[in-house]
């Protein structure tokens, strides 16, 4: 999955601007340019992040879906993990492209910000950069090794693929967490020293933001996938047939997304937490804070609930909450981007939340009713009603808008800074002229890399589909049909 890249955080590129810049002629970027370095990194960034949550989510599903060949010996199984990787390899390809991209623009866009503190979380790139190749390797060796290594040792060659990919988004991670945090250095006179490269990657914002960033992962990969089935699966619907490669290739996927999502509210309060006490105008800015005030109400789109956020932040409706009015001006972020990307995030997560407690309720009602031959009967096809398959189908993009929402927030809203509360992002900025050419070359180069990689996912997918069990009486994949030995049957063409 990664790359350097994943540094989504290295600027807040949504935001109009950043704060007051020095006149051209004395060595500062023009505003143009300004924003085109911004414009820039936050298109090749939202790019990736897509891509790296794919890399994070998608070696994950198919590992899961090669244990479940393993243990039953279904080859529905079998075929599934194989494609999802050979999709994931040519997403990998396309990640490493778009993340080689970004670890040039820290240079050449940022170089004030790599200039100076670049020896302060280097180490952490080091480490990435090892994981990175460690996931590269053995997801070749995977992809070449099918019908090549024992069931086994194949589906071991795997392991180190999502755990490489995991540390990869870690290691990045402290990075942006400590742009938010910093810590491990020392400023004396305007330099760096006393770096400590371990305080700077364990630094009070990693572990939350760590895990929020994974779990996000995990649940746009998840949705993104099934969607793809739940398109397959209308198709059958309309046609009149039962496809069990489709039905397994939406309940894995869609799975992992509905099980992530209630956890992610967990950590997603965590984090709202961390971030008030940490960043308070970024908080003011999020959840709409004006002023401060006793009994902050909860406002969310065209709605409020009186003393709410006092109650939910403070355990008490009467607690006092900072608002912007107490944030000087040349510091506040930009509110109404903050908090309208916030709320896009909060709005598409709960109906994400929602649609995984439907999968989740239809699924005991099924299996509730599985005594019951006439109950069975009646409650068979509830997990795959044409309007629920619909609205997964929606899911997948959805998932995806709400993880830029979220980084928009997260990125927008620690503005003007880079690095939080020492280095203003115009300082950061190369005062080069003509960085806007750069931002015209990106777009049309990503045009194409897009388009080429859409042209050859979907000739994948029309590739002839195996001739797998089909039909809704098909047997439960824990109980195999024949004798031959679950390790033979996974291979079974």
């Amino acid at each position: 999955m990664s790359t350097v890249a994943l540094l989504a955080d290295a600027v807040a590129a949504a935001s109009p601007a950043a704060g007051p810049l020095a006149d051209p002629g004395h060595g500062a970027a023009s505003p143009a340019d300004f924003m085109a370095a911004r414009q820039q990194m936050a298109f090749t960034l939202g790019f990736h992040i897509v891509l790296a949550s794919i890399g994070i989510g998608l070696p994950a599903i198919t590992l899961l879906a090669e244990w479940r060949s393993l243990r039953t010996g279904d080859p529905v199984y079998a075929e599934l993990a194989r494609r999802w990787m050979k999709a994931a390899g040519v997403l990998f390809a396309v990640g490493a492209v778009s993340g080689t991209v970004l670890s040039f623009e820290m240079g050449t866009l940022w170089p004030g910000f790599m200039d100076k503190y670049g020896q302060v979380f280097g180490a952490a790139f080091a480490l990435e950069g090892i994981a990175f190749f460690i996931e590269a390797i053995f997801m070749g060796i995977y992809l070449y090794g099918w019908d090549r290594l024992s069931p086994r040792a194949h589906f071991a060659t795997g392991i180190p693929v999502v755990v490489a990919g995991l540390l990869s988004a870690s290691f990045v991670l402290t990075v942006n967490s400590w742009m938010n945090q910093p810590r491990g250095f020392k400023l004396v006179d305007g330099k760096v020293t006393d770096v400590d490269p371990l305080a700077a990657m364990f630094n009070p914002a990693t572990p939350v933001q760590a895990v929020h960033l994974i779990l996000a992962s995990l649940m746009v990969c998840g949705f993104i996938v099934a969607s793809v089935y739940a398109v397959a699966l209308l198709r059958d619907h309309r046609a009149g047939r039962v496809d069990r490669y489709h039905r397994l290739g939406f309940a894995i996927p869609f799975s992992l997304g509905a099980v992530c999502a209630p956890l992610q509210v967990v950590v997603g309060d965590w984090a709202i937490r961390f971030v008030h006490d940490n960043q308070p105008a970024k908080f003011a800015a999020m959840e709409g804070v004006e002023h401060t005030e006793a009994g902050v109400p909860f406002r969310f789109a065209f709605f409020e609930i009186p003393n709410a956020l006092s109650l939910m932040l403070k355990f008490d409706a009467h607690a006092t909450l900072r608002g912007m009015d107490a944030i000087p001006e040349d510091v506040r972020p930009p509110a109404e981007v903050v908090k309208t990307s916030f709320e896009i995030m909060i709005a598409l997560g709960v109906a994400l939340l929602a649609l995984a407690a439907w999968w989740a309720l239809a699924w005991w009602l099924r299996r509730r009713a599985a005594g019951r031959a006439g109950e069975l009967g009646r409650r068979r096809d509830l997990p795959w009603k044409p309007w629920f398959l619909r609205t997964a189908a929606l899911a997948g993009v959805a998932a995806a808008i709400a993880m830029e929402a979220g980084w928009t927030t997260t990125e927008v809203g620690r503005q003007p800074w880079i690095v939080y509360g020492v280095m203003r992002t115009e300082e950061a900025v190369n005062p080069n002229p003509g960085l806007r050419w750069g931002l015209y070359i990106v777009l049309a180069v990503y045009t194409v890399l897009a388009v080429a990689t859409i042209s050859v996912l979907r000739r994948m997918r029309r590739r002839p589909e195996p001739a797998l069990p089909s039909g809704g009486d098909a047997p439960e994949p824990s109980a195999p049909t024949d004798e031959a030995p679950a390790e033979e049957r996974v291979r079974a063409k």
